[in-house]
C-alpha cells in the first residue's frame, strides 16, 4: 500500500467509486429501517413483541462481532491494503443473507421466529464485515479536511439516492411483482436490491485507494486499542449520539409504515394523490409519464387497494428528495462556515421540533403531514454526510492524542452503536405499539393508534434531543480540527 502526501486530492472518479459502497449498504439499511417490522408482522406474521424482541437479539449477538471486524481489519495486510478487501469478499455473502431475511417460508409460529431470528442476525453480523471496512476505507483515503468532508457529501448524495429508491418502490414494487401474493412481490424485489447492491460493491473495491497508514513502529495491541477509545472523549460522544441518532431513525421509520397504514385517512390521500395526479379513474386515457409511473406501481387505484403503497412512497420520495438538496447545497457549506460540530447540533435540535409536530397533524390533513415531513428532512439534511466525517476525525485525533491508529476500532465502535440502535429502535416501535393495542391487518383501536403516533412524533424527538446532549461534549471544534491536522501532516512528513 502505497503512502502519499497527507494533502492528496482524490478524484471525483474515486469519490464516486467509493460512494457506490453506500449506496449498496443502504438499499439493505433502509429496507432494514423502514420495512423489516412491518414485514416480519404484516406479511409474515409475526407479533410484534416478538418481532422487536428478533431486532433487539440481533444486536447484542452483534456486540462480539463489531470489535472483532474492526481488530481483524486493522490487522490485515494485503496488495489492496487493510479494508478495501473486506469490500470484495463479503459482497455475495450479504445479497444472499439479504434475500433470505426476506423470505417467507411456510412454517409455523414457533418456526417463523426462530427462522426470522437466525437469518436477520446472520444479515446483521455480514454487515458488520462489510460496513466496518467500508466506513474505515472513507478514514484513510486522504486526511485533507475539506477533501473528507466533501467524500462524505458525495458519498450520502448516493445514500439518498439508494434511500428515495427503497423508501420510494419497495412497496410499489412489492404490489406490482406480487400481483395478490405479498409474499412472492417482496422475495423478487429484495432479490432485484441484492443483486444491484453486489454489483455496487464490486465498483467500490475496483475504483478507491488507501492513502493513510499507521505510524511506523506501531505495535498491535488490543487491550491498547481498548484504552485509546475509553479514553477518547469525542469517541464517546459520538457513540452515545450514534446510539440514540439510530434508534430514533430506526423507530420513527418503522412507525411510519404503520402511521400511514393505520392513521392516516386512505380516502383523504386519496383525494390528495388524485390532485398530484397519481389515481387511475376508470374511462380515461393517460400519457407516458402516467403509464411509466404505473409500471412502477405509483397510480393509486379506485378501490384503494394500494393507495397506502403509492401514498408513503410519495411521502418517502419527497421527503427524500428535500433531503438530497439539503446535503449538496447545505451541508458542505455549513460546515465549512460554522464547523461540522456546531452544524450537527442545530440542525439536529430543529429535526427534533419538527418531528414532535406530527402528532398534532390530524389524519385527514395529508397536505399538512406532507409540510412537516418536508421540514424535517430540510431541517436534517446537513447532518447526514457529517457523522461520518466526524468519525474520521475522531481516528486522527486517536492517533494525534496517542501516536497510535486503529482506524478499523475506532469505526468498529461506531457501527456497533448504529446497528445497536436499529434494534432499539425497531424494538421499542414493536413494543409500544403492541402494548397500546396494535393488531397486525385490522382496523385499530383509539388507543392503538394512539401508540403509532407516539412512536412518530413525541418519543423520537425525545430521543434526538439525547444525541443533540451527547454533541455538546464533542470537543472537535473547527479550530482545533485544522490545529490537529497541522500537526499530524508534519509528523507524517517526517516519517517518510
Amino acid at each position: 500500500m502505497n503512502t502519499e502526501s497527507a494533502s492528496q486530492k482524490v478524484s471525483l472518479r474515486e469519490k464516486v467509486g467509493y460512494s457506490l459502497g453506500d449506496g449498496a449498504a443502504n438499499l439493505v439499511f433502509q429496507m432494514m429501517m423502514m420495512f423489516q417490522l412491518f414485514f416480519y408482522t404484516d406479511v409474515f406474521g409475526i407479533k410484534a413483541t416478538a418481532a422487536g424482541f428478533i431486532l433487539l437479539f440481533a444486536r447484542f449477538f452483534d456486540a462480539f462481532v463489531d470489535p472483532v471486524v474492526g481488530i481483524l481489519s486493522d490487522r490485515t495486510n494485503s496488495r489492496w491494503g487493510k479494508y478495501r478487501p473486506w469490500i470484495l469478499w463479503t459482497a455475495i455473502p450479504f445479497s444472499v443473507f439479504f434475500i433470505l431475511a426476506f423470505t417467507t417460508p411456510d412454517l409455523g409460529e414457533r418456526g417463523k421466529i426462530l427462522y426470522a431470528g437466525i437469518t436477520y442476525t446472520l444479515l446483521m453480523s455480514i454487515y458488520s464485515f462489510n460496513n466496518t471496512p467500508y466506513s474505515s476505507l472513507g478514514g484513510v483515503m486522504t486526511s485533507d479536511i475539506k477533501e473528507r468532508t466533501s467524500i462524505s457529501s458525495i458519498r450520502f448524495v448516493t445514500a439518498t439516492v439508494a434511500t428515495f429508491i427503497v423508501q420510494g418502490l419497495t412497496l410499489p414494487l412489492v404490489s406490482k411483482f406480487g400481483n395478490g401474493s405479498d409474499q412472492r412481490g417482496w422475495l423478487i424485489t429484495i432479490t432485484l436490491f441484492a443483486v444491484v447492491a453486489a454489483i455496487l460493491m464490486f465498483v467500490t473495491f475496483f475504483s478507491t485507494k488507501e492513502r493513510i497508514v499507521p505510524p511506523k513502529g506501531q505495535k498491535t495491541s488490543v487491550r491498547q486499542d481498548f484504552r485509546d477509545i475509553l479514553g477518547n472523549l469525542p469517541w464517546k460522544s459520538m457513540f452515545v449520539l450514534t446510539l440514540f441518532l439510530f434508534t430514533t431513525l430506526a423507530m420513527w421509520g418503522s412507525s411510519m409504515s404503520y402511521y400511514f397504514n393505520y392513521v392516516v385517512d386512505k380516502d383523504a390521500l386519496f383525494a390528495f394523490l388524485r390532485k398530484a395526479g397519481l389515481v387511475e379513474m376508470a374511462g380515461q386515457s393517460y400519457g407516458f409519464g402516467h403509464r411509466v409511473l404505473d409500471a412502477f406501481g405509483l397510480i393509486a387505484k379506485e378501490d384503494l387497494s394500494n393507495v397506502f403503497a403509492v401514498g408513503f412512497s410519495l411521502f418517502n420520495m419527497t421527503g427524500q428528495l428535500v433531503t438530497l438538496a439539503g446535503v449538496l447545497l447545505l451541508s458542505q457549506w455549513l460546515a465549512g462556515l460554522f464547523g461540522k460540530r456546531n452544524v450537527f447540533l442545530v440542525c439536529l435540535a430543529l429535526t427534533a421540533v419538527s418531528t414532535a409536530l406530527f402528532y398534532f397533524a390530524p389524519s385527514d390533513a395529508v397536505g399538512s403531514i406532507f409540510l412537516i415531513n418536508l421540514a424535517k428532512s430540510l431541517c436534517y439534511a446537513p447532518t447526514i454526510p457529517l457523522l461520518w466525517a466526524m468519525m474520521g476525525d475522531v481516528a486522527d485525533y486517536s492517533e494525534w492524542k496517542n501516536n497510535r491508529r486503529a482506524t478499523g476500532f475506532v469505526f468498529a465502535g461506531i457501527v456497533f452503536a448504529l446497528k445497536a440502535g436499529l434494534g432499539l429502535g425497531g424494538a421499542i416501535c414493536g413494543g409500544i405499539i403492541d402494548l397500546w393495542g396494535f393488531v397486525p391487518n385490522a382496523e385499530q383501536t383509539e388507543s392503538a393508534m394512539k401508540g403509532i403516533k407516539l412512536t412518530a412524533s413525541f418519543i423520537p424527538a425525545a430521543t434526538f434531543m439525547v444525541g443533540v446532549i451527547a454533541l455538546a461534549f464533542y470537543p472537535i471544534t473547527k479550530r482545533m480540527n485544522e490545529r490537529m491536522q497541522a500537526e499530524l501532516r508534519r509528523r507524517r512528513e517526517e516519517a517518510v
